[in-house]
């Protein structure tokens, strides 16, 4: 059972699996979960290193999703939020039978800047390589305060992100490294064209990760998707317009 990750399951309706970003784990989810459970059967995962699924490693997309179909439910609506955008849709790209429609939160298919692409610098992202390993604590910190800056209700938001962090185990040192190495690495902006399923973006129009002119390219990689923003908040829209967002994937998800 160890090598299981750590699933929550809740609600009936069709599947949906939330899937958290870099530093977080399931715990994030705790709100979103038991309005969605209304309407869905919701699996929250933490995925290897975070939370109670700290005792497993996976250094790529592809580890990681082997780890997920071993639990996950098939023909699924998956729902991944920054980090976790990129690992659902690598489910979609290559375990298609898990996914029967995808929606990515505050994500990008290429999370690092590159000119003319907007992103996250470079430099910003070994800055937090290298303070990790000094002290991995105040990284996740002030990288939480990074995904809700811009946002009115950043001070709280940021308290939620931390009780839902500190509820479960410590994250593992080693998964942390690599989740900043698919950040800085990773680019599924040509895959992209070739998802086959119904597509969700959703973005935060004060993001200072993923840039809303993310939003704008992407409308021309993916002309069939459908976006929304959401216009007071940054990188935690789940938390900051809760209601807007559920609202948003009950319309997307929910049965016709």
């Amino acid at each position: 059972m160890a090598a299981d990750l750590y699933w929550q399951v809740s609600g009936s309706g069709p599947d949906l699996v939330l899937v958290h970003g870099w530093g977080m784990n399931g715990a994030v989810w705790q709100q979103t979960e038991q309005r969605l459970a209304q309407h869905f059967t919701v699996h929250v995962v933490d995925l290897p290193g975070y939370g109670h699924s700290a005792h497993l490693h996976a250094d790529s997309l592809e580890a990681i999703a082997r780890l997920l179909i071993l639990k996950a439910p098939r023909q699924a609506i998956w729902v991944g939020w920054s980090l976790g955008g990129l690992v659902a849709t690598h489910m979609a790209l290559h375990h298609s039978d898990y996914v029967a429609k995808l929606v990515t939160v505050a994500s990008s298919p290429k999370f690092a800047a590159e000119r003319p692409w907007r992103g996250i610098q470079p430099q910003v992202l070994s800055a937090f390589t290298d303070q990790l390993v000094e002290d991995f604590h105040a990284t996740i910190e002030r990288f939480m305060a990074l995904q809700a800056m811009g946002s009115p209700s950043a001070r709280q938001d940021v308290k939620t992100l931390k009780q839902a962090v500190l509820s479960r185990p410590t994250p593992n040192p080693d998964s942390l490294l690599a989740g900043l190495q698919m950040l800085a690495d990773v680019d599924l902006r040509e895959q992209l064209a070739h998802i086959s399923v119904p597509l969700l973006r959703l973005y935060g129009r004060l993001d200072g990760l993923v840039p809303v002119k993310v939003a704008h390219d992407l409308a021309q990689v993916v002309p069939h998707s459908q976006q929304y923003i959401f216009t007071e908040s940054s990188h935690a829209p789940f938390m900051t317009e809760f209601d807007a967002f559920c609202q948003q994937l009950v319309a997307f998800g929910g049965p016709k």
